[in-house]
């Protein structure tokens, strides 16, 4: 897994291969192997919410459309330029850590890091706390009198909880990931403070890229769906 770089600085920690392995390439491809499985497993989940989606979308075809309109495509729009911002910053701390530019790696870190917590803040700060205020919730929680109080056009619906029921679990399943992978962000970060990383062993970092850009790309499969075209 190693790349042509400059020189190793001397105050990393040699990584040790695993007794198990032959060398680091086999290391390397067995984790990485073993997260894409992993990752199978995440698709599968979030595949059936997709297919949950697709099948109220079909029989509740006017309800999502007016429903959708209640939230909001600016703050969806500017979560989504920060989440693909971040895998970009992800992606250029893999790349460091190839070159031994160790400096740019744990900043690269850091940044993805806030970009995450930014994410997390315009969700929970400012996107949910209009719905509590609204009634506009899933299941038995949804108050169609303060709903239809603040949206007109939500009135005569059939079953609206539904739309907010899956919008809920599934950005919230979603924010969920953001939240692990924000921990497993500064977990990193903790360890490439000690030295950890360099360009003959950064697995975790490219590992946790993998996770990073699937949630990413979650997201822009949920943005459309819920905030454009409901």
């Amino acid at each position: 897994m190693s790349t042509p770089s400059a020189s190793i600085p001397s105050t990393v920690k040699r990584h040790v291969v695993g007794h198990h392995f032959n060398n680091a390439e086999q290391e390397f491809s067995s984790a990485k192997l073993g997260f894409w499985i992993f990752l199978c497993t995440e698709l599968l989940m979030f595949g059936g919410l997709f297919v949950a989606f697709i099948y109220f979308r079909t029989f509740l075809a006017e309800t999502f459309l007016q429903a959708h309109r209640t939230l909001s495509v600016p703050l969806g729009t500017l979560n989504t330029v920060v989440l693909i911002t971040s895998s970009f910053t992800m992606a250029m701390a893999i790349r460091s850590a190839m070159v031994n530019k160790l400096g740019a790696m744990k900043a690269y870190l850091w940044a993805t890091l806030l970009l995450a917590g930014a994410f997390m803040v315009i969700k929970l700060g400012f996107e949910w706390p209009p719905k509590f205020e609204h009634g506009t919730l899933p299941a038995k929680f949804f108050n169609a009198e303060h709903a239809i109080a603040s949206y007109p056009f939500l009135e005569g619906l059939a079953s609206p909880e539904i739309f907010y029921g899956l919008y809920f679990v599934m950005t919230g399943l979603h924010g969920l990931h953001i939240v692990i992978g924000m921990g497993i962000i500064f977990w990193l970060i903790l360890r490439a403070n000690k030295g950890e990383f360099y360009s003959g062993f950064y697995t975790p970092i490219e590992i946790t890229g993998l996770y990073w850009h699937f949630v990413d790309l979650i997201w822009i499969f949920l943005f459309p769906l819920f905030y454009l075209v409901g």
